[in-house]
């Protein structure tokens, strides 16, 4: 009796002092902050719900790829190697592949400035203008617009319908033009989760399937 009692108090030692080294780096809770996680299924827009210089807290709005590594990016571009530690469904605990200082991540301080998440999806598409249909892919998409690869070039500041099987269609105007590639920015621009289902489905379908 003695020895079993004995035994669980060294065991409740060394549970407080595991969990005293994983709380020694600040943590900051309730960080609600958008950003891209990188991994050889895609990239997906997530949710940085707490994190310290070890490690981060992640939400996805579908299930998380499954990958032990992955990569993390902020809206500045800032890019971080990170491990699985563990995975419930829509959310997932990581530690950094190597320590980096936590203001870096709550600041997100760096000499380019916060801008919209870009995901790098190749989407073809068709833009539908005074003058017919113009072929086109995209290069990239945002919550707000699309840069695409186009097949002839449109006027700046023209209106186009953007059609794709993918989605509804979406009324867009041309923001730029260069070197057969064109900038489009949408009138109505997706909510952060619509977004997200959306970059989940296009590259790997089964993490939106529930």
């Amino acid at each position: 009796m003695d020895v079993a009692a004995t035994d669980m108090g060294a065991e409740a030692q060394q549970l407080n002092a595991a969990d005293g080294e994983q709380r020694a780096a600040p943590r900051f809770f309730s960080l609600i902050r958008a950003a891209k996680l990188v991994s050889a299924q895609g990239e997906f827009i997530c949710v940085v719900r707490d994190v310290s210089s070890a490690g981060v807290r992640l939400r996805c709005f579908h299930t998380v790829p499954r990958e032990p590594a992955m990569a993390l990016e902020l809206q500045n571009g800032d890019l971080f190697e990170i491990e699985r530690v563990r995975q419930d469904g829509e959310e997932a605990s990581f530690r950094f592949a190597s320590e980096v200082p936590v203001e870096r991540l709550v600041q997100e301080s760096s000499l380019y400035p916060r801008r919209p998440l870009r995901l790098n999806i190749a989407m073809p598409l068709s833009l539908r203008a005074q003058g017919g249909r113009v072929a086109a892919v995209t290069q990239n998409l945002s919550q707000q617009g699309c840069r695409v690869d186009i097949e002839r070039p449109l006027a700046i500041d023209q209106k186009v319908i953007v059609e794709t099987p993918h989605l509804p269609d979406i009324r867009a105007r041309v923001r730029w033009r260069r070197d057969g590639e064109s900038g489009l920015v949408f009138d109505d621009t997706f909510a952060l989760r619509d977004f997200a289902i959306l970059a989940a489905r296009l590259q790997c379908p089964q993490l939106a399937a529930a």
